[in-house]
């Protein structure tokens, strides 16, 4: 058994709590974005009254109007609704949303108190397995809405999820699995640590450059993991009226967007964490920057510098996909949901099988030759 210095139990905690905390804070951020991008696109305005100081031409004000709105809005409860998982499943996806940021990889590690402290809250070697398991829990409170809602759309909205869950995450788990075979580990942070090097002499060692077909696979599936536009045939509005979420309003369904833009942030982690080389600098990885700095500063405190640089160049990463991610909402339409399902059984999962034995084959023949 493993002993735990207080010095550790103390990290761990406040790691675990940065991670919620950014988790919380990306609905209202991302909802202001949205609305900013989307009224870009269609030449439009957008939010420019509610501001913070001078700033109200950006709108930069209104998360919090939104929030205070959503705050005390009447909490209406349907008299026909099942009751206790109609107010059980909006709790489900926040918990599931950012119960999951403990497993992000902050940086490498720092020296407190003569100690090693990992910069990730739960270091486990299957880091991402952990991701996976957490983040599909998250189906469970849209299903339980959907049905709880004792409403036909809901209730077609709730189905549509899990399958398009189930359909999905199939190709995603085999899409993960030739960068297993390419790292020879499930660590996160031991994939991020190997693509701090250089490969053919110019290319960042990114995964992404390792198995191309695999990042293709992970970011449509995330998409449809996530319940993002093209994929958000569980809300429908076109079909559904608003799919499970037709029977909620006020907190309740708020609650349901902050679980979905948290899950939406971790798995952008994960996507930069395993394709783009996580809070590492292209070029020039923090091995070098240690080496350079350690004889100057000392070890300990080089580290302390370089964490603020690599949680800077995470999130940097991060918000670049995240911002593809609005990009595409607005500029790809909804699919049919027949075109879902071909899409994840006919296409992705042959296509992620062949990529996975192809990828084997060829890191064995590497591996022993």
């Amino acid at each position: 058994m493993v002993e735990l210095s207080l010095t550790q139990i103390i990290s761990t905690i406040l790691l675990m709590l940065l991670g919620i905390a950014v988790g919380a804070q990306v609905a209202p951020i991302m909802s202001w974005v949205e609305r900013r991008q989307c009224a870009i696109i269609q030449r439009r305005l957008g939010p420019n009254r509610v501001g913070i100081f001078n700033f109200r031409i950006f709108g930069l004000g209104q998360p919090i109007a939104d929030a205070i709105k959503l705050l005390f809005k009447e909490d209406f409860v349907p008299p026909y609704v099942h009751k206790a998982f109609y107010v059980m499943a909006p709790v489900v996806p926040v918990i599931t949303g950012l119960a999951v940021t403990v497993a992000i990889p902050w940086g490498s590690h720092v020296v407190v108190n003569n100690q090693i402290v990992n910069l990730q809250a739960v270091n486990l070697n299957s880091g991402f397995l952990l991701i996976f398991a957490l983040s599909s829990l998250a189906v469970y409170g849209v299903t339980l809405a959907g049905w709880s809602s004792n409403n036909k759309y809901s209730l077609l909205g709730g189905l549509r999820a899990s399958a398009q869950m189930v359909s999905y995450e199939v190709a995603m788990g085999m899409s993960i699995i030739p960068l297993v075979f390419i790292w020879g580990t499930l660590d996160l942070q031991v994939m991020i640590s190997r693509q701090s090097e250089i490969l053919f002499g110019f290319l960042p060692n990114w995964g992404l450059f390792h198995a191309p077909v695999s990042f293709i696979i992970f970011l449509v599936t995330i998409f449809a993991e996530t319940n993002r536009l093209p994929f958000d045939l569980a809300e429908s509005e076109g079909e559904l009226v608003a799919g499970f979420l037709t029977e909620y309003g006020a907190m309740r369904w708020s609650l349901f967007f902050l679980g979905e833009y948290s899950m939406m942030f971790v798995m952008c982690v994960l996507t930069v964490s395993m394709f783009f080389g996580g809070y590492e600098i292209p070029w020039i990885s923090q091995h070098l920057l240690l080496d350079l700095l350690s004889p100057t500063f000392g070890e300990a405190l080089t580290r302390w510098i370089l964490l603020p640089i690599g949680i800077g160049v995470l999130l940097l990463k991060v918000v670049l996909l995240m911002w593809f991610f609005v990009q595409v909402r607005f500029t790809i339409p909804r699919f049919r949901y027949d075109q879902l399902m071909k899409l994840g059984w006919v296409y992705l999962l042959p296509i992620a099988l062949v990529n996975l034995v192809v990828t084997a084959i060829i890191t064995a023949f590497i591996k022993f030759h």
